[in-house]
């Protein structure tokens, strides 16, 4: 066979290599939609930090649904859907709000009507934006909270003591509606009708305590390779094989002279690095990218995300795990988002208290 077509060969397989296992690999793009961790249009970060701003009493909760334990008052347990689910409860949901507790679900299955797909719905907050066309028609009208001629969008289900709030669409108070407070005090008047405390389900988008994942056998390597799908690894070492016999099983090529080993120069490159920013007094640039690393390191010990939180919100995450002031914090956090170039002096005593927080927090 001719170079030229094994190459081309070679190529076609590769892309269709490409393409199956795009198909076959899990879609888990939409699990942070509705997260409070998530700074996204599509998050509830914004919400959230508007709620502890408010003073009211708000948890996250990052446990399974099973583990919330019987509270001296009644709860509310607001969860945002990621994807349309079922309006009936299950027997453990409806026992837990029977005893008097409030569940809130966005992003309650409703069917497509013939709604304008923006609106803007009515209520004692003011104008609500709702940008669906979903409508629930089998509430009646003392359970609508809001909605239209086309059928709800918010409504309420009593169950004995507690009772059950939906809505149709799982954006009601997302950072897409920072610009539109209503939508904000509208969700906010919801989970804060009985004066309950207040918890957000994180485990719905991933988000786990360490004795949780420890539970869930989540927090070794061996436990990852036990849990991953061997089914696509095996069609790539399929696929490998198959590229390596189609090219005549010449495996390594032609015999290639080994070059003369080159001397590692990352450490004259990084002392050279840091001299030059010196000079250009970049200590802002030094700041930026190190104060970056050093709080995803500080999330990722405290079981966090990956994306970069709002400085309050880190630091009220910070006050409730460890327990501990959060003055050298904030310092630190403060100085980072300045983005101006500072002394020698003040970047050392800022990479000290860096170094102090890992101190207290592996304490």
């Amino acid at each position: 066979m001719k170079r030229s077509n094994r190459l081309a060969w070679i190529g076609a397989i590769a892309l269709a290599a490409i393409v199956l296992l795009s198909l076959l690999a899990p879609n888990n793009t939409k699990i942070s939609t509705g997260s409070t961790y998530n700074r996204a249009s599509d998050g509830y970060g914004a919400w959230y930090a508007f709620m502890q701003q408010q003073g009211i009493s708000i948890k996250r909760w990052q446990k399974p649904f099973s583990d919330i334990q019987p509270e001296n008052s009644p709860v509310t347990f607001l969860q945002v859907s990621a994807y349309p689910r079922e309006t009936a409860l299950d027997s453990q949901e409806q026992e837990w709000v029977e005893k008097g507790n409030t569940l809130v679900i966005l992003g309650a299955g409703a069917r497509v009507t013939e709604a304008e797909f923006s609106t803007m719905q009515k209520s004692p907050q003011g104008d609500i934006k709702i940008d669906t066309r979903r409508r629930y028609q089998k509430a009646n009208s003392k359970q609508v909270d809001l909605g239209d001629r086309f059928g709800a969008v918010v409504w309420q289900k009593n169950y004995k003591q507690g009772k059950v709030i939906f809505s149709t669409t799982p954006y009601l108070a997302a950072n897409a509606y920072q610009d539109y407070l209503s939508n904000f005090r509208y969700l906010a008047s919801l989970v804060t009708e009985k004066s309950n405390t207040v918890f957000v389900d994180e485990y719905i988008h991933g988000y786990k305590d360490a004795d949780v994942r420890k539970k869930e056998s989540e927090g070794d390597l061996s436990s990852f390779f036990a849990k991953t799908p061997l089914f696509p690894i095996l069609i790539q070492v399929g696929i490998l094989l198959l590229v390596l016999t189609w090219a005549q099983n010449r495996r390594f090529g032609k015999p290639v002279a080994l070059d003369t080993p080159v001397t590692d120069n990352s450490e004259a490159y990084i002392q050279a690095l840091a001299g030059v920013l010196q000079k250009a007094d970049t200590t802002d640039f030094v700041v930026e990218m190190v104060g970056k690393q050093e709080q995803l390191q500080l999330q990722k010990a405290l079981g966090l995300g990956q994306v970069l939180l709002e400085r309050q919100a880190l630091i009220n995450f910070w006050i409730e795990k460890t327990g501990k002031s959060a003055a050298e914090l904030d310092a630190v956090l403060k100085l980072q988002s300045r983005k101006q170039p500072i002394s020698e002096r003040e970047l050392l005593s800022w990479l000290g208290k860096w170094r102090n927080i890992k101190e207290i927090r592996n304490s």
